[in-house]
């Protein structure tokens, strides 16, 4: 199968069992025009996340990587009415961006943005958090589940994406610092009694990569 059908099918599901949506378009115009790289979930993945947030009957989510808030609004648009979203962000040129996104989706009540290095962050966060999201730098995955893992209440889901990597994962020699940050990543997991996990490899508009899911015991 090639690249171009695994788009055609994401096409094909989205425009079946996805509402026309003038927002989250919008949204992902405004982080074009704004020069944000294109790398947000796609539609079908952010409803993916929206979807097991409520499965989780999510309260609280922590989100590791906002860039222009894409995927924050799928998770914002999960919770109840007193629910809450922190999602930390590096760059303060995205952070903007996504404020005013969050802004025009009308979740703004709901999200708080925290810029910075996430690691320099992460320390001032006052949990419990029941749903965590893992997407920014690879390199620090395994720092940032050491984190997820302190802020986590038990029965919390975990969720990172980005985890196979076209493949490439499995090149223990890789000098692709991305990869090797997901191999660190994948070792603390097989080490760590705190979180039963799995990864399920995905296709689609974004290629091939996949996310690993767990949930913290």
């Amino acid at each position: 199968m090639s690249t171009n059908t695994w788009k055609q099918v994401d096409q094909y599901y989205a425009s079946k069992l996805q509402k026309s949506d003038s927002i989250m378009e919008s949204v992902l115009k405004e982080n074009s025009e704004a020069g944000l790289p294109a790398i947000d979930v796609s539609p079908n993945q952010g409803k993916f996340l929206s979807l097991l947030a409520q499965l989780k009957g999510a309260k609280s989510i922590l989100e590791i990587g906002t860039l222009g808030g894409y995927s924050t609004i799928w998770l914002a648009r999960a919770l109840p009415e007193d629910g809450r979203l922190v999602t930390l962000e590096f760059s303060e040129t995205h952070a903007k961006v996504a404020a005013r996104n969050i802004r025009n989706a009308g979740v703004e009540e709901k999200v708080e943005i925290k810029v910075g290095a996430a690691l320099d962050t992460l320390p001032s966060l006052k949990g419990p958090f029941d749903f965590i999201f893992i997407d920014a730098d690879k390199q620090n995955n395994a720092n940032y589940l050491k984190w997820a893992l302190q802020l986590a209440q038990p029965g919390a889901v975990i969720i990172t994406d980005n985890v196979v990597r076209g493949g490439r994962v499995i090149d223990e020699n890789s000098e692709d610092e991305s990869v090797q940050g997901v191999r660190s990543f994948a070792e603390m997991l097989s080490r760590e009694d705190r979180i039963d996990s799995t990864v399920v490899q995905t296709v689609g508009s974004k290629g091939y990569d996949g996310f690993v899911m767990g949930i913290v015991k």
